[in-house]
């Protein structure tokens, strides 16, 4: 199969379609997975999330030229909301991210399609493809829409916040559970007014996490604080590195308890739909002669059996 020689030198043309095909045919994508499996699981997977309008993608595009001259390979996927007409992601991110496409970095824009767990379907797939071709780190970018957030942080090695002084709400979303999932908090835009503050602010409220991440300001507008940023970022990964191994074991745990809910709930939606016992109980629930609960027990008894 020629499509996995080519994976494997990182063709650009080769790796959208293998992403397309996770994406969009579970029969193909089943068939490619097994075997590139066993050769994935190996790359750093850095999650920058944070408030929309934080300045992600162009700090993204500027990082990831950074981390070129590091001596990284990095990739970026960023997660889009689905463009609700097409079904596809919205292809904005790419545009802001030119220079480093031009400089070789690998960009794609995933749609999230809406719902929880089918984000890390195909992101975990995508990752792999990714990995295959020889790309590491693996950069994840998502819009700041909080369950997004933290499903990112599990597939995540490195999570990145960012935040910017213009964002008035900045200091109450560091309240609200981002404080937990960040390995570095970045003030970015950081030429705003405002900045010092916020940084401050962002000190006060992580002082009192164990974990001690790291906050950082930077600038794309100036150009300050980039190289730091990457510099950062690739000391991290090799730190990261030594728990890798034990982070993928539990990874794959939730991956597989997903995959089987998935196919139980596949199962019992077309049982519904065909059963009897499910139209005859949803009348009683229609003409309230049972509660939900009640009705809800009973079929799923008759499905167990």
């Amino acid at each position: 199969m020629t499509l996995l020689g080519d994976l494997k030198k990182g063709k650009r043309g080769v790796i959208a379609k293998a992403i397309s095909i996770v994406e969009n045919d579970p029969k193909e994508a089943k068939k490619l997975l097994k075997k590139i499996f066993k050769d994935s699981g190996n790359s750093i997977i850095i999650g920058i999330t944070g408030p929309a309008g934080a300045g992600k993608s162009s700090l993204i595009n500027k990082t990831t030229i950074a981390m070129k001259k590091l001596g990284t390979k990095p990739a970026v996927l960023a997660i889009d909301p689905t463009s609700h007409v097409t079904g596809g992601a919205i292809l904005g991110d790419r545009v802001r991210m030119s220079d480093s496409t031009d400089s070789g970095t690998y960009i794609r824009s995933i749609a999230s399609r809406g719902s929880t767990g089918a984000i890390s379907h195909s992101l975990r797939n995508s990752i792999r493809i990714l990995e295959y071709a020889g790309f590491n780190p693996i950069i994840i970018e998502s819009v700041g829409a909080g369950q997004t957030e933290v499903e990112i942080s599990n597939i995540a090695d490195i999570t990145v916040v960012v935040f910017n002084p213009n964002t008035g709400d900045s200091i109450q979303t560091i309240k609200a559970g981002l404080t937990e999932i960040g390995d570095i908090y970045l003030i970015n835009k950081s030429d705003l007014s405002g900045a010092n503050q916020l940084f401050d602010a962002v000190l006060d409220f992580i002082g009192d996490t164990e974990r001690n991440p790291i906050v950082l300001k930077t600038s794309v507008k100036k150009n300050s604080g980039i190289t730091v940023f990457a510099k950062t970022l690739k000391d991290m990964m090799v730190l990261k590195k030594k728990s890798k191994k034990e982070k993928e074991l539990e990874r794959l745990e939730a991956e597989l308890k997903d995959i089987v809910l998935n196919n139980f709930r596949e199962k019992v939606d077309v049982m519904l739909n065909s059963d009897k016992v499910f139209s005859k109980y949803l009348k009683q629930l229609q003409t309230k002669k049972m509660d939900p609960f009640e009705v809800g027990d009973k079929i799923s008894k008759s499905l167990l059996k």
